[in-house]
């Protein structure tokens, strides 16, 4: 993931560390992950990946080292720019307008046209494509209000999509959901057209779907790698404090992980 061709392109952190109210959140961290691939961001509460999806995203600055954009430090690109190549799904988003499901998914557009232009044929033809997407076709109509949590999820996911980004950057995007969407979810993420960075707390759905994982634990990347070489049960347990059995599934061989008890 450090590969000396990757260096100037797509979206890097290069030794980034942050710092907020004199307590460092991360530190040090290297991540470049390959144009086109899903890398997933582990490791328990607190161990710095929603900072870290921040940082990637633009919406935090270092408090050393870099993101950069093809080679160019984000800082330094146009907001327009950015919100054209990179588009955002945190974990929790709240609207106090009354606006339709398909009015959310429209905000996806807002980057790639002028202020107080009404929405293009292109835009149109994006929104629904988000919205058939994410199975979200026959509620494009409905109120924001009256969703539930996994379908606000959803909504957000659409609106991501209609953006048509390059990068995805996605913080918890299963939570909320039930087991079906969960799988629904990830799978649209590795099938699309992007390069997705994906925070997640769980670390079988990690195996089945991404094709690198970086783990953090204080802050630190402490391995970093395809998840058959990362997710081992010595690693499970000094990381989580957790005792694991790790087996081989699929003819890829990808790891499956069942919990046995807390260590200690």
């Amino acid at each position: 993931m450090t590969d000396a061709s990757l260096v100037r392109t797509g979206l890097r952190a290069d030794r980034v560390s942050r710092r907020t109210d004199g307590r460092l959140i991360l530190d040090g961290v290297v991540l470049a992950p390959e144009t086109g691939s899903t890398v997933g961001v582990l490791g328990p509460n607190g161990s710095g990946k929603s900072t870290l999806l921040r940082l990637l995203a633009g919406l935090l600055t270092p408090t050393a080292g870099v993101v950069t954009l093809d080679g160019t430090p984000l800082g330094d690109l146009p907001r327009r720019t950015v919100a054209r190549r990179l588009a955002v799904v945190e974990q929790q988003s709240d609207t106090q307008v009354e606006l339709t499901v398909a009015d959310v998914v429209r905000l996806g557009r807002v980057p790639h046209r002028r202020a107080w232009n009404p929405a293009s044929a292109d835009d149109e033809r994006a929104v629904r494509a988000a919205l058939e997407r994410t199975g979200l076709a026959d509620r494009a109509g409905r109120r924001w209000h009256t969703l539930s949590g996994g379908e606000r999820q959803r909504v957000q996911i659409a609106r991501a999509l209609a953006q048509e980004p390059r990068e995805l950057l996605l913080d918890e995007p299963t939570n909320h959901l039930d087991i079906h969407h969960q799988l629904d979810l990830l799978a649209l993420v590795t099938e699309l057209p992007v390069t997705a960075v994906v925070a997640l707390h769980d670390l079988n759905l990690a195996a089945m779907y991404c094709d690198q994982v970086v783990v953090l634990s204080g802050g630190r990347v402490v391995a970093a790698g395809a998840p058959g070489e990362v997710l081992t049960e010595g690693l499970i347990a000094e990381v989580y404090g957790v005792r694991a059995a790790v087996s081989r599934e699929g003819s890829e061989g990808r790891p499956h992980v069942r919990f046995l008890g807390t260590l200690g």
